[in-house]
């Protein structure tokens, strides 16, 4: 048997962004595409003899997981945001949590302005028409879509993510106002942004970009009332957590007119079911929750969590970590 620390995967990942953990650890590495909230029956299996465990922001690390975990020293998520570990239950174990901040932030910002224009000059539509032979429908009021120079975005949450979607759209154009609970003079100077209240920034805002971490502040803040307030023109825009949106509100508000259209890379539930009502309607552009797919970006997460796993297997700090009371 092996001394090296045992460590567990949860999906595959390409042998180079793991070639450092492999020379230091006996590593199994779960299979490419699984989407449950639950690890495979494999890797189940052999938690009991896990020292660390890094995981997909798909797997859910709760309290029945770690039960059968006794011997785990660190969950190393490769994500920024970590609602999907139990960070109480982790820390009454004595177990940090890392994540992967920072290595993500233009690659997502690049999806955002990406689906941003995609849904606000109308793409997935007219591309759809041109596949099946509708070039017949040009016309001077064909395909009509929004205009970008001039307009306003109302970005919810300045965090990095939010601050790099506004260097981005000022180059489009853009006016820029933001909402946090606390206002960034030297971000509002940089970025000639303009803090407002929630309820001044939905109804002035053509674009709203949601930006924020999900937490319980911040769960359905887009709701109904907050949709029914902004411009029927506007486009809503969530490349934060899914149920930073109410699902159910935003279906309504997509279908009544209350808002244009709505592009989204996560969504509430996620995976959102094939037959979930949203992927019918026109004026909704939905991704699978690919703000970090690009090369760099993905292998840069997977090497940051692998620095953080290697770091709590062998009893040190890590160097990004969520439940840093552990540590007291």
């Amino acid at each position: 048997m092996s001394n090296k620390p045992f460590v567990i995967v949860s999906h595959t990942l390409p042998e180079a962004w793991l070639a450092k953990l492999v020379e230091t650890c006996e590593v199994l590495v779960g299979p490419e595409t699984a989407v449950t909230p639950a690890l495979s029956p494999e890797l189940e299996a052999q938690l009991p003899h896990a020292d660390g465990l890094m995981t997909m922001l798909t797997v859910r690390v709760d309290e029945a997981l770690l039960a059968k975990a006794p011997n785990l020293r660190v969950v190393s998520n490769m994500a920024v945001g970590t609602d999907n570990v139990d960070k109480a239950a982790c820390t009454a174990r004595g177990i940090p949590v890392g994540n992967t901040p920072g290595v993500l932030t233009e690659g997502t910002a690049d999806l955002a302005m990406a689906i941003l224009l995609a849904v606000a000059r109308r793409l997935p539509e007219a591309s759809r028409d041109a596949r099946e032979g509708r070039w017949t429908t040009w016309s001077p009021t064909g395909w009509l879509g929004a205009d970008l120079n001039g307009a306003t975005l109302g970005i919810i949450g300045l965090g990095q993510i939010g601050s790099a979607i506004a260097h981005r759209a000022r180059a489009f154009g853009l006016n820029i106002v933001y909402h946090n609970r606390s206002r960034y003079p030297d971000k509002e100077q940089a970025l000639k942004a303009t803090w407002l209240p929630l309820p001044d920034l939905l109804a002035q805002s053509d674009f709203v970009m949601v930006s924020t971490p999900l937490t319980p502040d911040t769960h359905h803040l887009i709701n109904a009332a907050a949709l029914q307030m902004m411009k029927p023109t506007a486009i809503l825009v969530n490349i934060a957590r899914g149920p930073v949106v109410d699902s159910n509100a935003l279906l309504t508000a997509l279908r009544d007119g209350w808002i244009q259209a709505a592009a989204l890379d996560v969504t509430d539930p996620e995976p959102l079911p094939a037959d979930h009502p949203l992927y019918a309607l026109p004026n909704c552009f939905i991704t699978p929750h690919i703000g970090s797919a690009a090369n760099g970006t993905r292998r840069a997460m997977a090497e940051l969590a692998v620095e953080n796993l290697l770091l709590g297997v062998q009893g040190e700090r890590l160097k990004h970590c969520v439940n840093t009371a552990v540590y007291q």
